[in-house]
């Protein structure tokens, strides 16, 4: 099968998030078939932007045809993101004849975060007589109305609201990460029958070719073990939806209790925990480390923590990369969100708990603290298994080409 993934901030592990088309072509060519992302040359998650000097530059990376489509620079959430946005799905629509000549796809799949990406993949479907697909990975307009506070009466929410209803009644696939979105769709129009459920994952070359971290944190971390009898972590990044100041606030309550809790990560709000958490001897902060040396760092510590802030969008599911990461450690997790789905509860790898309440996280960790080394053990050995089972790229990645190919 010839695959064309449209996805705007499509990166790889040597660039940057995003992951996932990279995770899923992998597997795609390692399966005999030949696939073609196309994202924009400038993405505000990717840590190393790709170089180009025309409007259109292929690149070949692990096999993999990257198609670069040259867009305006931008930071942040204002105008220029939106700019950025219709100037990549707008080249890609104008140009959709010669797309669907040059790379003959059997599949077109849009994939961006926003919706307007259908257009232009609707598009290229018809001129190469392909099947159209949509991934989902956030509700928009929804996320934007719920988190931002945008009213549906706004242009652009708007426009977005028509580009979303178009893929829902156009699409020939609707591939969502969330669990719980069937109802929402068909609300929008989409028929139940093209409703799929495909979710993140993690890529297990990661875990068995990773690295080891620093000498320098090794020694960090063995300094704080010596001190501590329980270490707590939460890795990754620092923003005011991952709910740290209940990480923070628990562990002053635990003040006394020989628990370190500890931060590995950068973001707008590291400053404001450094500065609520002073003068705790029992919170300690780590710079980021590659992604490569999260298994190796996973593995140092007891406990992994896991939490965001109550958002009404999450009754639609929750797939974070980050919890398949902690359950792949084989470590049990403090989970506290509130979502329409639990895969702690489900994998039994943990204990989930209510979110943005220190006392609970408190009590949680005391309890796993005062479990049996085995009872321990055999919560992260579920954890594992279950991600295994049900997130392993290459299983997601075999699913989505049954998806692609009308295989139920």
């Amino acid at each position: 099968m010839n695959i064309l993934l449209i996805n705007h901030y499509a990166g790889s592990p040597a660039m940057g998030m995003e992951y996932r088309p990279w995770y899923m072509a992998r597997e795609w060519v390692k399966a005999g078939h030949q696939v073609t992302i196309v994202a924009a040359t400038h993405a505000h998650v990717r840590t190393v932007q790709p170089r180009t000097s025309h409007k259109f530059q292929e690149e070949i990376m692990d096999g993999i045809t990257y198609l670069w489509v040259k867009t305006p620079p931008y930071q942040g959430n204002g105008a220029k993101r939106i700019l950025n946005m219709f100037s990549f799905y707008r080249k890609l629509k104008c140009h959709a004849r010669k797309l669907a000549l040059k790379y003959r796809p059997d599949a077109v799949i849009a994939s961006s975060t926003y919706p307007m990406d259908n257009y232009a993949a609707a598009k290229i479907a018809k001129f190469s007589g392909a099947k159209h697909f949509y991934e989902v990975h956030d509700l928009w307009p929804l996320s934007p109305m719920e988190l931002g506070g945008y009213k549906a009466s706004h242009p652009f929410i708007k426009y977005l609201q028509r580009a979303e209803d178009f893929a829902y009644k156009h699409a020939d696939g609707v591939i969502s990460m969330l669990p719980k979105t069937l109802e929402y769709m068909q609300s929008r129009g989409l028929k139940p029958e093209k409703w799929h459920y495909v979710p993140n994952g993690i890529n297990m070359e990661e875990w068995i070719y990773n690295e080891t971290i620093p000498d320098s944190i090794v020694a960090q971390l063995e300094n704080i073990k010596s001190k501590y009898s329980c270490l707590v972590a939460y890795t990754g990044s620092l923003g005011i939806a991952n709910a740290l100041t209940t990480f923070v606030d628990a562990a002053q309550i635990l003040e006394k209790e020989r628990v370190a809790f500890i931060i590995v990560g950068k973001g707008p709000e590291k400053k404001a925990l450094m500065q609520r958490s002073e003068g705790f001897e029992n919170v300690f902060f780590f710079e980021p480390v590659p992604k490569q040396q999260i298994p190796d760092l996973l593995a140092r510590f007891d406990l992994l923590y896991l939490g965001l802030q109550r958002q009404s969008l999450f009754r639609f599911g929750v797939s974070p990369n980050k919890l398949f990461d902690y359950m792949m450690a084989g470590k049990p997790v403090i989970q506290a969100i509130d979502a329409g789905n639990d895969p702690v509860a489900e994998s039994g790898c943990g204990i989930s708990i209510e979110p943005e309440n220190p006392q609970a996280l408190a009590d949680a960790v005391l309890r796993m603290k005062n479990m049996s080394a085995a009872e321990r053990l055999q919560m992260g050995a579920a954890g594992r298994q279950y991600v295994l089972q049900h997130h392993n790229y290459k299983v997601l990645a075999e699913k989505f080409l049954n998806v692609l190919s009308g295989i139920k």
